[in-house]
């Protein structure tokens, strides 16, 4: 599954990323906010507008815009939820 399809809430793991598919700028960006291979992230918040961006993504203590074309390129892993 892609990063723009995860559920809003649901915790996951970032398993791949076709960084060719990005510009190179906005690779390096991506990858210096920790939106990188085993990063664990989930979705906060989807924007309400045509596309549905931005798309804010919780990674550790922060949350990041990400555009949905960037989560599009990042293949997750959906991790299982450990509260019962």
């Amino acid at each position: 599954m892609t990063l723009d399809l995860l559920p809003i809430g649901q915790g996951a793991r970032i398993v791949a990323v076709d960084w060719s598919a990005l510009v190179q700028e906005e690779a390096r960006r991506l990858r210096a906010l920790g939106l990188e291979e085993g990063a664990r992230i989930s979705i906060a918040h989807r924007g309400i507008l045509g596309g549905r961006d931005p798309i804010a993504i919780t990674v550790g203590r922060m949350t990041v815009a990400v555009r949905r074309a960037h989560a599009a390129a990042m293949e997750v892993e959906v991790l299982e939820s450990t509260g019962k």
